[in-house]
C-alpha cells in the first residue's frame, strides 16, 4: 500500500507567546482525500507547556490539511490540528475552538479578514545583513527596497511565497519593510477560521524553510530597540454590510464599538506590544484609541479608497507580529458583530 507523510502541526502552550510544534506521521493510504483519512494522534503535553506530571498525553485532532510544498511531486501533506484533552474536549491552550464557535454564531455577517504578517530575519543574534558591530544606515531606503546593500533575505522570502502558493494558501503578496531584514507577507481576504489557519500554516512554512538557509524569523514586536520600526500584524476587516453601498456608516459605528473595547483588544494582541505601540514609527500609543482616514499613526486606519467609495474595509494597526490570529479574529467578531 502507498503511504503518505503527514506533518501534524499544532500550537503549544508557551506563555505569553505560543509557538508552533510538529511531528511526522506515516499514514497508510494512497492519498489523503478528507479529514476522515487522518487519525487523531497523541503527544506528550509536558514537553510543550500543555501538561504537568506523568499523565501528560494530549490529543491532536486534524482540522485542516494542505499539500506539503516542501515535498513536490508527492502526496505528502501538512496537517493543522487542534489540541484536545483525553476526553475529547478542547484543551485550555486551544484558541481555535472558541473562534470556531464565534465564527459560526456570526456567519450571517459574512466577515472577511486579511492579515499582514511582519517578521524580522536573524542570523545568530543579529538581524540578517546587519554589521557585526554598530548599526546599518538609518531607516529610509529599505521599505520595498532593491539592491544587496538595502535588502537582506530575499531568496528565503521568495521561496516562502512560492511554497505558500503551491500549498494553496491564499497569499496576497510580500514586501520588504521599513527596518532592514524586516519583511511582510499578506494572507486573505478569508473568513475568520480560514484566515487564522492559513496564517499559522504560513508561519510554520517560514520557520521550517529558514532551517534550510540557517536563518531564523522572529515575530517579536520590537526586535531591535531604538529608532527602528516595530513588527506588527495589521488586520484588515469587513462585513458584508461594510462592503455594500453606504457601508462607511457601518464602519464608523464599528469604530465606537472598538473604542469601548480597546483594552480588551490590546490584552490579546500580542505580548510586549507596549514596546512597539509608543506613538512613534507609524503607531498610536498603546493607551490611546483613535481612528482616521489614511492615518498610519492611528489605531485604526480607514483606507483612502474606502473613504472615497463610501464602503469597504478598515485596518486595525494594533495587533503585534506575535499575536494569536485565532484570538484576534475572535475578539474582532465579538466586538464589531456582537
Amino acid at each position: 500500500m502507498s503511504k503518505v507523510m503527514a506533518e501534524y502541526i499544532w500550537v503549544d502552550g508557551q506563555r505569553p507567546t505560543a509557538k508552533l510544534r510538529s511531528k511526522m506521521k506515516v499514514v497508510e493510504v494512497a492519498e489523503v482525500r478528507s479529514l476522515s483519512d487522518l487519525p487523531d494522534w497523541s503527544f506528550d503535553g509536558s514537553s510543550t507547556y500543555q501538561a504537568e506530571g506523568k499523565k501528560s498525553d494530549l490529543m491532536l485532532k486534524p482540522v485542516r490539511f494542505i499539500a506539503n510544498p516542501l515535498k513536490p511531486g508527492t502526496k505528502d501533506i501538512l496537517v493543522l490540528c487542534e489540541v484536545m484533552n483525553p476526553d475529547g474536549s478542547p484543551h485550555w491552550s486551544n484558541t481555535r475552538a472558541p473562534l470556531r464557535q464565534v465564527a459560526e454564531k456570526y456567519a450571517s455577517e459574512e466577515a472577511w479578514f486579511g492579515m499582514e504578517q511582519e517578521y524580522t530575519l536573524f542570523e545568530g543574534n543579529r538581524p540578517l545583513g546587519w554589521p557585526d558591530k554598530g548599526f546599518p544606515a538609518p531607516q529610509g531606503g529599505y521599505y520595498c527596497g532593491v539592491g544587496s546593500d538595502e535588502v537582506f533575505g530575499r531568496k528565503l522570502v521568495e521561496s516562502h511565497a512560492e511554497a505558500c502558493l503551491r500549498a494553496g494558501i491564499k497569499l496576497g503578496g510580500t514586501n520588504a519593510e521599513v527596518m532592514p531584514a524586516q519583511w511582510e507577507f499578506q494572507i486573505g481576504p478569508l473568513p475568520a477560521l480560514e484566515m487564522a489557519d492559513e496564517l499559522w500554516l504560513g508561519r510554520w512554512l517560514l520557520y521550517r524553510m529558514g532551517e534550510e538557509y540557517g536563518i531564523s524569523a522572529t515575530l517579536h514586536p520590537k526586535p531591535v530597540k531604538g529608532d527602528w520600526n516595530g513588527t506588527g500584524c495589521h488586520t484588515n476587516f469587513s462585513t458584508k454590510a461594510m462592503r455594500e453601498a453606504g457601508g462607511i456608516k457601518v464602519i464608523e459605528a464599528a469604530m465606537e464599538k472598538l473604542r469601548v473595547k480597546h483594552e480588551a483588544h490590546i490584552a490579546v494582541y500580542g505580548a510586549h506590544n507596549v514596546e512597539r505601540l509608543t506613538g512613534l514609527h507609524e503607531t498610536a500609543p498603546i493607551t490611546v484609541f483613535r481612528w482616521g482616514v489614511s492615518d498610519r499613526g492611528s489605531s485604526i486606519r480607514i483606507p483612502l479608497g474606502t473613504a472615497n467609495d463610501g464602503r469597504g474595509y478598515f485596518e486595525d494597526r494594533r495587533p503585534a507580529a506575535n499575536c494569536d490570529p485565532y484570538e484576534v479574529c475572535r475578539i474582532m467578531l465579538e466586538t464589531v458583530c456582537g
